[in-house]
Parts: C-alpha cells; sequence; structure tokens
C-alpha cells in the first residue's frame, strides 16, 4: 500500500452528458500514514478490505462508459472506504455511528477494533472527506451549467450474506438492489432503471441498503439534481469475498450502459 494515488478522480465524459458515475468504495488503496492509525495487523487488514470493497465497481463503471453512446462522467474515489467514507455524514446525523462507521471508521465490517475508540476523525476529514465533497460538488455543479441537470448513479455491490456490521441486513438481498431517495430518485428514474437491469435477475428496492448520494449542497433543494444508488450483489459477476471478477461483471456493465444510454438519449 502506498500513498501514490490520487485520493479521487473526475474522469471527464461527453460535453452534454448529464450523467455522473460515482464509485466511492472501489479502491483498496491506504496511505502509509493512515495505515499506522488502524490496529489490524496486515493480514487481518486485507481481510477487511476483502470484506469492505465493493471489488471490481470501478472496472464495471469503466466498461459502461465504453458501451455507452453518449460516455458518461465517473467521479472515483482511489483510495479505500477505510480512509474515510465519502458517502457518509461527517457528524451526529450518521446512523451508522453506532456500529462504528461513520466517515472515519473505528470498527470492522465484523464490529472488531479498526482503530482506537477515542481517535480523533477530524484530521482524516479535513485531508480527505472535506475535498472529495468539494470536488464532487463543482462536477456536479458543472453537469448542472452545461446539461441543465445531473443524474448521479452511484455504483455499490454488496455481500451475498449480511456482515454483522449491517443495520438493515435482515432484508431481502436481489440480484439488484436500487437505493432511492424521496427528494431526489423521480418515479422515472426507477422505471428506467428496473428496465436496463431487467435481464440482470430480480430487481429490490432499498434492501438491503437504501437511500442514494447526493452533495450537501443540493440535496432536497435542487430538483434539477437526480440521484439513484445501483448496488449490485457479488455473486452475480465476482468471487467472494475480494476474489476475482467473473463474465458477470460484462453483463452487469451492459445494463449499466443500456441505463446511461436511456438517461441521455
Amino acid at each position: 500500500m502506498t500513498s501514490a494515488a490520487p485520493s479521487f478522480e473526475l474522469l471527464p465524459g461527453a460535453a452534454d452528458s448529464p450523467v455522473i458515475l460515482h464509485v466511492p468504495h472501489s479502491a483498496r488503496e491506504i496511505p502509509p500514514a493512515v495505515r499506522a492509525g488502524i490496529v489490524l495487523d496486515d493480514a487481518g487488514l486485507e481481510r477487511e478490505l476483502d470484506h469492505i470493497t465493493d471489488a471490481h465497481t470501478a472496472e464495471i463503471a469503466a466498461e459502461a462508459s465504453q458501451l455507452s453512446a453518449v460516455v458518461p462522467w465517473r467521479f472515483v474515489n482511489r483510495l479505500s472506504r477505510l480512509v474515510v467514507d465519502p458517502e457518509r455524514f461527517p457528524d451526529e446525523r450518521e446512523e451508522m455511528l453506532a456500529v462504528g462507521m461513520g466517515a472515519v471508521y473505528t470498527r470492522t465490517t465484523h464490529r472488531a477494533p479498526l482503530r482506537p475508540a477515542d481517535t480523533d476523525p477530524e484530521p482524516l476529514i479535513a485531508r480527505y472527506f472535506r475535498p472529495y465533497a468539494r470536488a464532487m460538488t463543482a462536477a456536479v455543479a458543472e453537469r448542472l451549467a452545461a446539461a441543465g441537470r445531473a443524474v448521479i448513479i452511484d455504483v455499490h455491490s454488496y455481500p451475498t450474506r449480511a456482515l454483522p456490521y449491517e443495520l438493515h441486513g435482515e432484508g431481502p438481498r436481489p440480484p439488484v438492489c436500487l437505493g432511492t431517495d424521496s427528494f431526489h430518485t423521480p418515479p422515472e428514474l426507477l422505471a428506467t432503471a428496473r428496465e436496463a437491469f431487467a435481464e440482470c435477475g430480480e430487481i429490490g428496492l432499498d434492501s438491503p441498503f437504501g437511500g442514494a448520494y447526493v452533495p450537501l449542497e443540493f440535496y432536497g433543494t435542487e430538483r434539477r439534481v437526480s440521484a439513484l444508488m445501483v448496488e449490485i450483489r457479488r455473486d452475480t459477476y465476482m468471487t467472494e469475498p475480494g476474489g476475482p471478477a467473473d463474465p458477470g461483471l460484462t453483463r452487469l456493465a451492459t445494463a449499466l450502459a443500456n441505463l446511461v444510454d436511456a438517461l441521455t438519449g
């Protein structure tokens, strides 16, 4: 693990595309200074990364971009969510604080110590979380200016079996779960996604994970920003946990490209 990779990357799409494929949890990279604050040994950290990383989701988004008639923009986190989780609230609003998984995790997927319980999250939030949030806010603002609207498609994955950290892991775990927001996910976006992923198996709604990511500057106020979370069950495209991808990846990338095309056509 090195600090060579940038914290995040905005990969340009077509000038008039409103779509941003957001990939926040695909990386395993942890800078050495951050690694020093994690209490797991190297083998334990690798196991945790196998469980917590949305493996190959950056590849799904990249292949979908290549297949799309109008290339979407991609915003990709290049560091592990064990550095910071850019999709958490950075304060007491975050429900995952109950299991030690706010913006800066102190517990693992199996609720074991990851960092000391008294870890001050502020240095990591200042160094990684806030710059990420500012850059994503700017990316959405640029799509609004260029296309008159912005559509954020969050690309995630989840394990076939619930892990102990999940607060809502008792619900259905379909091949594809669509996470929605009551303000930012209009019915037509949800219907379009259902049609695009129809060939990928059963499609569920907000279980085991719900919601959709929107930068706070636009959240709950800007209806021109729509958002949908696409959660893919990992056994449909890879060997769990943390193993290689299989041909299912291309099937899912094709479905995601179909969604992008429907949103830009």
